[in-house]
Order: structure tokens, then C-alpha cells, then sequence
């Protein structure tokens, strides 16, 4: 045998076995994970591969070509929060489920002393070769350190938008190790956090702690594309779309090009300079509405010295959402596409039996707003929290509008409950971190949301919780995003600032107030009980406004609230929120249950009931 064909052989059966081993290892590695505790679970918690975990690209309304998920198994370690990187790490999370959730592995609490630690190591693909390498986070909660390769890179803070960091300066040779550290204090401290309280009970519930959303990598130029606007303007069969890259100043010969599609046909080519923005005409545009969710396709390229550095794809709508007055019945209307429309739906908290904060899969991230549109449901309320990127382009896809809350603060900044339209909310409360962090949040979310269609409400303050500067924060959002309906203040602690007038009447829907100058709306009402046993998150002291003993039951109440509701909707109120898409912990008042199993009440009346009540002004 020649010497060649003996060294080939060799090499062959030493890559064979070392192929073997990384197929063995990592085998044995994910088969060290499962499910912690034995709270009630969906069946895509049951059915998860923790080999392949929420594949998909994270952010399709910015979308790169190649990209890799860091999503996995990652090494962890509690530490005390005054304690540099740990030696030995002595768990192991999967990633990016938060700590506390049965499908973290772990299902841990920690406190305001403790901090967590996340290491993981990655190669380079050697295709990337040449180009810079960013490092996304979908979400984090609440304060993140980011090292690379032993460097502290990045401290991010905030807990519901997503954030990127280039990483090309600290790379090395081979292996690179990403360290994260997170501090999350949860209520202990002036952030916002939403319903997540250290002592769960009634309508609050566990916390959530650190990486909560997809991780990635992807390769850009070094000038590259950071962000997309798109505003579409429906009067004038135009969309504005103002590209935003990594450099604040631009060469004299940079431009984007944006190409706009109809599926498959082009229908435009528009370049422009980078300072400035590009308004494409749309002729004979197709509106997008829940009824018809046409969505148009964008490829934007980004040149430099008639070189291209960059590369991505979106989408947008054209979608108008606005208010008009009713002389003749003295009263204000909603419309969508200058069309009257009654927006009725649910309040959806965002939380999983067995994620948490985290949907199992992309199919159960999208399977609530698919229930929700066959239930006859063209609205949902996503209350004070954030979702993650592609929960909004399912809703964009699907055609389902969506209220947008700002996630609450801590309760000691919170403002005069009073429940009056002409109360000062604008008294001044003691400057403290809570107002700092609110409006950098804010502001981060706004940017992070501002081109999805599908959204058309934005609610800052929900029932005075953590309320504040009412005016300022009202003037503010209003300026920042004048496309979208501003409801300052759901539920309470009204004013005359904003858009709308929003009441919350628990079990049934009542006008407790009436604006005849802006728009009357109830954000929460309902909150029906019914208990459907094998599918609770604890057997009993179980939470809802009014309780039935069977679907009939709760169905024939449903209906009798829906008739209210009409009601009120003939004499000039143009929408209202449901409580609740589905059970929440021991909040047991959905439409569905909290494992997603069941939907509690009968689903073709639900369907007919809702289908009538949205289209009353059609």
C-alpha cells in the first residue's frame, strides 16, 4: 500500500472517531437537560429539542442572510453581585429561556445580592472572513455586562428591547469564550419590570431573570445598516423609509438603494444619500387591515465608494390609523384606513407555563395570535411587556392590530390614582432613577416597534402604576411617533393628555366617563373564571372577577357582557379589551388555559359574538 493511500486511511479513521466523539459529547451534553419542576407544561415545552432551539432568524423586519444562533446550553453560575467571574461554573442553562422557567433547566429564583453568569465559547465561520461581527441580544433583564475573550465590552440596561454589540476589535485566533453577567433586582429597585414581582400573588407573577431572547451573531461591512423607519402615508400613496447606519456621518458617495416588492414583482428601485430619507411612491396600493394583512417586501443595500457593504431584507405596510369627530352624534371615531372600526380584543400578558417570559417555539409564539383571529378577536393588547421580534411580524402576517404597553415600574413612584379625567397628574414627585430609566426604556422601545404595522395604540401608563410627569411623558411619545394613537393613561389616573379616554370596569363593561372629545374605549373589562382542572398552574385559591362552574356557564356571561358592549359601542365608544387570552399562574379568567390546551369557553360562540361586535361600524 502506497505511503499516501496509508496516511489518507489513517487520517480518515482519526477524523471518523474525532466526529464520533463531538456527536457523543454533544449528545451527552443536551441529554443532560431537561425540564425542572412539575408545574403544567405546553406541549411545545413537552416536544422541545434543546439541540434546536428557536432556529429562526430573530428579526425579519432586519434580516440578514447568514447569521448564527448562540441559543443552547450555556455554563452558569450565581454569584454574589459584588463578585468578579466565577472559576468553576456549576450549572447549566438553556439558553435563552430565563432562569426561573421550567425550560431553563434550572427553574432558580435569585435576588437583588445575586448576579448571574453566563459562559459559552463560538468559532468564526471562515466565510466571515473580512467582515466585522455583531453580537445581538434580543432581550435581557435587567443589567448586562458583556465580555468577550476576557474583555467587559458592553453594559446594557433594561430589560425588554434588544441591543448589539461589535465584537470584531476583541476576537482572537480559534475559539472565542463570551462571558455575561446580569444583575436583576426585579422590585427591589426603580425599573421598569412589568407584572414580574419577588412575592408572585392574584395579577402578579414570577420574575424573570437574564437572557430571555434569541442570541446571535452576523456578519456586516464596516459600514453597515443599524436600523429601518418606515412610515407609511396612505392619503398620499407614499412610504417614508429613513435607513440608519453604524456611523453618525456619511461619506460624500454613500447612498441606499431600496428595492420595493409585490411577492415577486419589483415594483421600484429608489436610491438616496444616506442623510436623507426616501419617499417611494406605492400607486394603486394594496392597505393592510386585519381583513386583508398585504404586507409589500423591501431589499435595502447600503453602498460606500460605490461599493456594497451591506445587505437586508424587511417589509412594510401601508396602514393609516386615525381619529375622526362624529358632529353629527357628537362623539369621535377610530378609523382604519380612513374607514370607521371597532377594535375588540384581548389583554395578553406574554407568559408560558414553562418559558415564562418565553415562548417554547416560534409555532407557539404565533399559535395565540392565530387563536385569537379564528375566535373572531381582531385586536390584542400586549399589557406591560415587550415580545420578541417575530411575535410582531406574526401579527403583521396574521392581520392583528396590536396596543402596545410600556411595562410598569415600581410602585413607589406611582402617581394619584384618583379615577377623574380632570385631576392634576403633572405634580412633581422626587427626581429618582425609576424616571431615568423610564424614559430611556421608552424611547428604546418606541425604536425598537416603530415600523411594524400592526401595531396602532401606544399606552405609557397602566392604572397609575409607576405614573408620572403625565403631561411630559404624553408630549414626549406623542412628538416622537405622531403616526399612532397615544392612550396616556389606561384604566385611571386620567388627564386631558393623549388621544383617548380608557376605563377599566371590572366584570362588566360599563361607561364610568364619557370624553365626547376624544374617543371612549374600555382597555379591560370581563375576567371570567372558570377552572379547568388538570390545567392550573396550583389546584386551588385559584384568581378570577366572577366564577362559573362550567363552559355553558361562562359562555352565557360572555355573551351577556358582549350585549352590554354593543351597547355602548351605538352610543359611541369604539373598542374595548377582554381580560384574558389565556390563564395566567393562579389567574384563572381566560379564554383559553394557561397550558394552551383548552379553550374554556364555546368557541363558536366566542367566535360569532366577537365577529358581530367587530364589525358594528362596518
Amino acid at each position: 500500500m502506497p505511503p499516501v493511500t496509508k496516511i489518507i486511511i489513517i487520517f480518515m479513521k482519526h477524523s471518523l472517531f474525532f466526529f464520533y466523539f463531538l456527536f457523543v459529547t454533544g449528545s451527552s451534553l443536551y441529554s443532560q437537560w431537561k425540564p425542572a419542576g412539575d408545574r403544567i407544561k405546553t406541549v411545545w415545552g413537552e416536544n422541545l429539542d434543546p439541540n434546536n432551539v428557536l432556529p429562526e432568524y430573530p428579526r425579519p423586519i432586519l434580516e440578514r442572510k447568514e447569521w448564527l444562533n448562540l441559543n443552547g446550553l450555556w455554563d452558569l453560575s450565581i454569584r454574589p453581585v459584588e463578585q468578579g467571574e466565577p472559576n468553576e461554573y456549576e450549572d447549566r442553562i438553556l439558553v435563552p429561556f430565563p432562569v426561573e422557567s421550567s425550560l431553563s433547566g434550572l427553574a432558580k429564583r435569585i435576588d437583588d445580592k445575586h448576579a448571574l453568569w453566563y459562559r459559552r465559547t463560538f468559532t468564526i465561520p471562515a466565510a466571515w472572513k473580512n467582515h466585522d461581527v455583531i453580537l445581538n441580544f434580543g432581550a435581557a433583564d435587567w443589567k448586562t455586562e458583556v465580555f468577550i475573550n476576557g474583555i467587559k465590552i458592553c453594559t446594557h440596561t433594561g430589560g425588554y428591547t434588544p441591543f448589539g454589540i461589535n465584537i470584531t476589535p476583541f476576537l482572537v485566533r480559534g475559539e472565542q469564550t463570551l462571558t455575561v453577567k446580569i444583575w436583576d433586582p426585579t422590585d427591589k429597585y426603580f425599573q421598569p419590570r412589568g407584572k414580574q414581582v419577588n412575592e408572585p400573588a392574584n395579577i402578579v407573577y414570577t420574575p424573570i431573570s437574564g437572557i430571555w431572547q434569541t442570541v446571535w451573531l452576523e456578519p456586516v461591512g464596516s459600514r453597515h445598516i443599524v436600523s429601518l423607519k418606515t412610515l407609511p402615508d396612505v392619503d398620499k400613496s407614499v412610504v417614508s423609509v429613513t435607513v440608519g447606519v453604524n456611523t453618525p456621518s456619511a461619506g460624500a458617495s454613500d447612498y441606499a438603494e431600496v428595492k420595493i416588492y409585490d411577492g415577486k414583482k419589483l415594483l421600484s428601485t429608489t436610491r438616496s444619500i444616506i442623510s436623507e430619507p426616501l419617499t417611494i411612491p406605492v400607486a394603486d396600493a394594496k392597505l393592510w387591515s386585519p381583513d386583508s394583512p398585504h404586507l409589500y417586501d423591501m431589499e435595502i443595500t447600503l453602498y460606500s465608494d460605490g461599493r456594497q457593504t451591506d445587505m437586508v431584507k424587511s417589509y412594510f405596510a401601508m396602514r393609516k390609523i386615525s381619529i375622526r369627530s362624529d358632529k353629527e352624534n357628537g362623539y369621535m371615531r377610530i378609523q382604519l384606513n380612513n374607514r370607521d372600526i371597532v377594535q375588540y380584543g384581548l389583554l395578553d400578558q406574554g407568559y408560558w407555563p414553562d418559558g415564562l417570559y418565553t415562548a417554547p417555539t416560534d409555532e407557539a409564539l404565533k399559535f395565540d395570535i392565530e387563536k385569537a383571529k379564528e375566535l373572531g378577536y381582531n385586536m390584542l393588547r400586549k399589557h406591560i411587556k415587550t415580545e420578541p421580534a417575530r411575535w410582531y411580524t406574526w401579527c403583521d402576517r396574521l392581520g392583528m392590530l396590536v396596543w402596545q404597553d410600556m411595562p410598569s415600574g415600581d410602585n413607589n413612584w406611582r402617581g394619584d390614582r384618583e379615577r377623574s379625567p380632570y385631576i392634576d397628574t403633572n405634580i412633581e414627585h422626587k427626581p429618582n432613577p425609576a424616571q431615568e430609566n423610564f424614559f430611556k426604556e421608552w424611547k428604546e422601545i418606541i425604536d425598537y416597534l416603530y415600523s411594524y404595522p400592526s401595531i396602532v395604540m401606544w399606552i405609557p401608563f397602566n392604572e397609575g402604576w409607576g405614573q408620572f410627569r403625565t403631561k411630559e411623558v404624553s408630549d414626549f411619545t406623542k412628538q416622537y411617533d405622531p403616526s399612532r394613537i397615544l392612550n396616556t393613561a389606561t384604566g385611571g389616573n386620567f388627564s386631558r393628555d393623549g388621544d383617548v379616554l380608557d376605563m377599566h370596569t371590572y366584570p362588566e363593561p360599563k361607561a364610568i366617563l364619557f370624553d365626547p372629545t376624544r374617543p371612549n374605549l374600555i382597555g379591560e373589562f370581563g375576567g371570567i373564571c372558570y377552572v379547568a382542572r388538570g390545567h392550573l398552574w396550583q389546584d386551588d385559591n385559584n384568581f378570577g372577577y366572577i366564577e362559573f362552574k362550567t363552559p355553558k356557564e361562562a359562555t352565557d356571561k360572555y355573551e351577556e357582557y358582549a350585549d352590554m358592549l354593543k351597547k355602548l359601542i351605538r352610543k359611541g365608544f369604539c373598542g374595548a379589551v377582554y381580560t384574558q387570552i389565556t390563564d395566567v399562574e393562579i389567574e384563572a379568567n381566560g379564554i383559553m388555559s394557561y397550558d394552551r390546551k383548552m379553550i374554556k369557553l364555546d368557541a363558536d360562540r366566542l367566535k360569532k359574538i366577537n365577529r358581530e361586535i367587530c364589525n358594528m361600524l362596518q
